[in-house]
């Protein structure tokens, strides 16, 4: 089970048609692309796919989608994360496990649980789940923090496998690396984090910007875990640009702007996400040709 997360895996947008629905065929196509890439697994209906935006029935057929477009090639995370234990705990027994590997769950937002609150949380999403939970930990996002200690304490759990860290913290990440069990794993949550993370013991990204080019980002991430730092540096220095646009208006913003210019997807979001700009737009272009 563990190293099927090794590597890269991509968080995938939620492609929309000018009318501002779901659009079945980008997404699939989508799914083809990362894949064709080199990506090494897919993580469904993240915070990347806008999914506080989607419906309860889009969810589904967007994860329906996503595994029709797959055929079981990749190993596939789905997340399923909320404010609400017992909401999250309904989700996951109204939830289609069928093709999927894991699911990975973000921290409780808004209600600023403390550390015994996120513990009992995700024990009690742990006890519910029928497949592995990796942890999610984004403060930015969600205004609480995941602890080490919190963490540690967490891996203890024998259907909790990992974390997705983007506290953008490398010394909380050090912390984890440096007590955590052999098998557990820590995958950074952040695009620009990848490489420092994988040099003191990380295992990966979970990556916005792999779905604009995957083959670089999958690319950068196996020379880290090979330890061939010089070639993974040269990688990262090259994607510093992009990264630094993809997250300048926000995410998915940078993404659908990038995905456009690509030619990729529409650039189309739901409020109260609104298009980059038009100075983020040439910049793109720019750095996208």
């Amino acid at each position: 089970m563990m190293t099927k997360f090794f590597g890269t895996g991509v968080a995938l947008v939620t492609p929309f048609d000018a009318n501002g629905n779901v659009d079945y065929t980008a997404l699939a196509n989508l799914v083809k692309y990362v894949s064709d890439g080199g990506v090494s697994y897919l993580v469904a209906l993240g915070t990347t796919a806008e999914t506080p935006t989607l419906t309860a029935d889009e969810k589904d057929k967007i994860l329906a989608c996503i595994k029709s477009a797959n055929a079981g090639k990749l190993p596939m995370m789905l997340g399923v994360g909320g404010n609400s234990t017992s909401d999250v705990i309904e989700k996951i027994k109204h939830t289609d496990f069928s093709g999927v590997d894991a699911l990975l769950s973000v921290a409780p937002y808004y209600n600023k649980p403390s550390q015994a609150g996120m513990q009992a949380h995700y024990t009690a999403i742990a006890d519910a789940s029928p497949v592995p939970v990796v942890l999610y930990n984004v403060p930015s996002r969600t205004v609480v923090n995941i602890a080490p200690e919190t963490t540690l304490r967490l891996a203890q759990h024998k259907n909790i496998i990992g974390i997705k860290e983007a506290s953008g913290n490398l010394t909380q990440m050090g912390y984890i690396l440096r007590d955590k069990s052999k098998d557990f794993l820590v995958i950074s949550g952040d695009d620009g984090l990848a490489v420092p993370l994988v040099s003191i013991g990380g295992h990966g990204l979970i990556s916005v910007a792999a779905n604009v080019c995957p083959k670089q980002v999958s690319d950068m991430v196996n020379f880290a875990l090979a330890q061939k730092n010089v070639e993974a540096g040269r990688l990262h220095l090259s994607l510093m640009e992009l990264v630094d646009a993809l997250f300048a208006e926000g995410s998915p913003v940078g993404i659908k702007c990038a995905l456009q210019c690509k030619s990729l997807a529409e650039n189309v979001l739901r409020l109260p996400l609104v298009q980059a700009s038009a100075a983020l737009t040439e910049r793109m272009k720019k750095i996208l040709s």
